[in-house]
């Protein structure tokens, strides 16, 4: 399976991230691979829920081991998690992970798919699952993605069962075994069949770990390697993930440590783990087998009708190659190319472009398409450049160049040979059509529901992300044989800081027309402004933006001209917009005219330095929502945790929110702010609120209002038994019975209060009732009168991560429960405390109040008011 030619030792390995232009394998050790992989037909499909589900170490093993086709069919997005890098929610966090989901694939060298299922939230059953996805729909797109990827060997992350925790992780056991029978089926999804064939698995089998019949070293919730370590009492087969590849410079251990470690968003980096280890599987369909989970399947040329001479051909070039001088291997490679053309099957065809792809390696070529800029217009023109190189002593002649997709093109180029260093460019400018669309993410082109996208093109479905907006075929001859390669068209720059990065090339609106808030709040009658940003992405942009108003609602005036000079550049208008007398919820939608073209899509760019920045064309809207709102706090200290857009919706309400600093926490004036809120997972995330919890409570004890929104227990106070204050000290040691089983956050008040780790104590269903131990608190009663109408419309869940017990002098506001479960009474806690108020909230305010929910706004202005 390996081999450790002369002179590969370490430091062939670049761990890049995606948005860098390196390739995290480059030279002699991807050479080798590529070569291994044309003479490799095993395929290999993982499925489980989310990111991070998967078994990073097993895909490493099939993919940069076995030398495997390989993916992971992740069916949601992750949507529905925590953002520990920033604000975004809901399909942009879909959008970070998915990057995050491929720059890890680059890593374990696996490919990537999803179905169209979204990522709701914590859930507890694959009833509730099933019913938001839809069984037939979610099921159609794992049979698709079986039946176009045809693996040999199916494995799934999870057991299907309540084992398993998570709804969704049973559900994509669930589905994935009824795949398993199904994607042979003719009778079953027949509409995909004139695009595919029906496909039959040769075995499935269930990795070990979290809801597995064997124990594991897995990481949280499950998500972890899924591996189990080596044992008498491992059960077979098994795949040797702790097996140290020489080429490579890791074990497959190490990668899949490195491949997690780039989920940034779920803060899953972790140190590399060394020694050996086994992945073991559990057979659910197909024969058995002892060992290896390939036993009795050929993975060979030999399985396509006419492979048998191409695997004695690429066999050879495998053992000839000479790291130094890789083009030596290029006239066996050339020999095979027309005896694998000559196969009709999707197998062979794919392995026709690995193979072009594997002869430009070994010559050294470099092919790009190049965009002057990242962003471009309708109407607009794209100056392409397409630069070719050969780096090598073959022979190689540039034939061709043709673009395909915004254009379906030939690139006018005379037949030119190449010269060893020298670099080839062949220029093009292009119009792009003026009714050509946004290069919006396949994905989000039409509204969503809460639980699935709709997409409509039966071909996009499994994609992990929209075709490229333009690609350039290149049609070369390398010594006398003929190849293609395709690049997408980007835009190559120098950033200061990180280096050299790439983005893809973009279709721009003309304007973006972007709403300052997703919501605007009226809690009264009064008028209020609403500004629009209106962003050129032209030179001398021109037109008449409007607001589109919902009945019973006006605004003034009734359109407004603008005129920008500069691509980049952008103008704030504004309109006066009064609401109805009624309480009411609505949606008004701004739009611009710019040379006859309606535009209502704003722009918005998610820029981090571990992905390529995405670029999304949200809808120009704003909610609307009167009702009425009370609430006596002027001005808010905010301390942001982990991330949220809580600042901009309290800001909604009239208040004045600061966002507090170390500085601030250390030495500023607290006493200036009618109320401290903290952040999502701000104890969590930030070492200086804990070293500041004394001012915080001095604080609250000279008179302020403290709210400390929901904290996880996995990253718990380490002095929490050791706090100075014998009477603390002893209270948390009474609440956590001495010796915690699980880690905690407990001193986060100036009474003691335990929130667990794990994900038992939370609301999962938003429509769970709300019940009220105390009717008659102040915090349900002043300054807005709280009814259970006040939890009407909520969005993904009620809350999170719950207290399980608290001192006495901690009273209770809200209770709720999921179905079936216990109540829940330590969402909310509050006391007094000196001559203020302390108060924890574990319901999910970063959700409701920017998504707009009336009565959510109301519960905390309560919380904001408290005396």
């Amino acid at each position: 399976m390996l081999r450790t030619p002369a002179g590969l030792l370490a430091g062939l390995l670049i761990l890049a991230s995606p948005a860098s232009a390196q390739r995290p394998f480059s030279g002699a050790a991807e050479i080798e691979q590529s070569l291994h992989k044309l003479n490799e037909l095993g395929t290999v499909l993982h499925i489980a829920a989310h990111p991070d589900d998967e078994r990073t170490a097993v895909l490493a093993y099939f993919a940069r081991g076995r030398h495997m086709r390989t993916a992971y069919l992740s069916l949601t997005r992750g949507e529905g998690g925590q953002n520990l890098i920033g604000s975004e929610q809901g399909a942009q966090l879909g959008l970070i992970r998915t990057q995050e989901l491929l720059a890890a694939r680059q890593i374990d060298g696996a490919e990537q798919f999803f179905t169209r299922a979204i990522d709701f939230g914590f859930t507890r059953t694959a009833q509730e699952t099933l019913e938001k996805w839809g069984h037939d729909r979610i099921l159609g797109d794992i049979v698709w993605i079986v039946r176009k990827y045809r693996p040999d060997v199916i494995i799934l992350g999870f057991s299907g069962t309540p084992r398993d925790g998570h709804g969704q992780h049973q559900t994509s056991a669930i589905l994935g075994k009824e795949a398993f029978t199904a994607a042979a089926d003719p009778a079953k999804f027949p509409e995909q069949l004139k695009y595919v064939q029906p496909w039959q698995a040769k075995r499935l089998v269930q990795a070990a770990g979290f809801g597995g019949p064997a124990g594991g070293r897995g990481g949280r919730g499950g998500r972890g390697a899924g591996t189990a370590t080596d044992g008498a009492s491992a059960p077979e087969p098994y795949a040797d993930t702790g097996a140290f590849n020489p080429i490579l410079g890791y074990s497959y251990e190490e990668l899949a440590v490195i491949s997690r470690s780039m989920h940034h968003s779920q803060g899953t980096g972790a140190m590399r783990r060394l020694g050996g280890n086994r992945s073991t599987f559990t057979i659910i369909g197909g024969p058995n087998a002892t060992r290896d989970l390939f036993d009795g399947i050929d993975t060979s040329w030999k399985r396509l009708s006419g492979g048998a001479a191409v695997d004695a051909i690429l066999g050879e070039a495998d053992r000839e190659l000479d790291p130094a001088h890789p083009e030596k291997v290029i006239p066996a490679l050339a020999k095979a190319r027309p005896l694998i053309a000559a196969i009709d099957d999707p197998l062979a065809r794919i392995k026709l472009k690995e193979l072009d792809e594997t002869m430009a390696l070994c010559a050294g070529l470099w092919v790009e398409a190049q965009g002057r800029e990242a962003e471009v217009a309708p109407g607009q023109m794209l100056n392409l450049t397409t630069s070719v190189m050969n780096r090598s002593s073959a022979k190689i002649t540039l034939e061709g160049v043709r673009v395909e997709g915004i254009w379906n093109q030939d690139i006018p180029v005379q037949e030119k040979a190449l010269a060893l260093n020298q670099m080839v460019d062949v220029p093009a400018n292009l119009k792009v059509p003026a009714g050509e669309a946004y290069t919006q993410k396949y994905w989000l082109v039409k509204p969503h529901t809460a639980d699935v996208y709709q997409v409509d093109d039966q071909q996009l479905i499994g994609l992990p992300d929209s075709p490229p907006a333009a690609q350039v075929r290149v049609r070369l001859t390398v010594d006398g044989t003929p190849i293609e390669l395709l690049r997408p068209v980007h835009h190559r720059y120098a950033d200061r800081a990180q280096g050299e990065r790439v983005r893809p090339v973009v279709v721009v609106p003309a304007v973006a027309v972007n709403p300052p808030v997703p919501v605007a709040i009226f809690s009264d009658t009064a008028p209020r402004k609403v500004e629009i940003a209106v962003q050129s992405n032209i030179a001398n942009a021109e037109g008449d933006l409007r607001l589109d108003m919902p009945a019973g609602w006006k605004a003034s005036p009734a359109s407004t001209h603008f005129q920008i000079a500069r691509p980049g550049e952008a103008r704030e208008l504004a309109f006066e917009v009064t609401p109805p007398a009624g309480e009411t919820t609505a949606q008004l939608r701004a739009v611009a005219t710019v040379v006859g073209r309606e535009i209502s899509s704003g722009m918005h760019v998610i820029d981090y330095p571990h992905i390529p920045p995405q670029t999304l064309f949200p809808p120009a809207a704003i909610k609307l929502v009167r009702s009425n709102i009370h609430v006596t706090a002027k001005k808010v200290g905010y301390i942001m945790g982990a991330g949220d857009e809580m600042p901009d919706a309290l800001r909604q309400l009239g208040l004045e929110v600061t966002l507090l600093t170390e500085s601030d926490l250390a030495q500023g004036d607290l006493s200036r702010f009618d109320a401290i809120v903290a952040g999502v997972r701000a104890y969590n995330t930030r070492a200086d609120i804990r070293a500041n919890q004394p001012r915080l409570m001095q604080y609250v004890e000279n008179g302020g209002r403290y709210i400390v929104q929901y904290q996880t227990g996995d990253a718990p106070d380490p002095n929490a038994q050791n706090n100075p204050n014998p009477a603390m000290r002893a209270a948390i040691a009474q609440l956590t019975f001495g010796q915690p089983t699980e880690p905690v956050t407990a001193n986060m008040g100036p009474y003691p209060f335990v929130v667990p780790g794990g994900n038992r104590y939370r609301v999962t269903v938003e429509e769970a009732p709300a019940q009220f131990p105390h009717p008659d608190s102040p915090l349900l009663q002043y300054p807005n009168h709280i009814t259970e109408k006040d939890f009407e419309g909520w969005v993904q869940e009620r809350g999170v991560y719950f207290a399980v017990k608290w001192d006495p002098r901690y009273q209770t506001v809200i209770e709720s429960h999921d179905p079936g479960d216990d109540p829940l009474p330590g969402g909310e806690l509050w006391t007094h405390y000196g001559k203020g108020v302390y108060i924890f909230t574990s319901y999910s305010w970063f959700r409701q109040l920017p998504a707009g929910v009336p009565g959510a706004y109301r519960l905390f202005a309560n919380l904001l008011s408290a005396k």
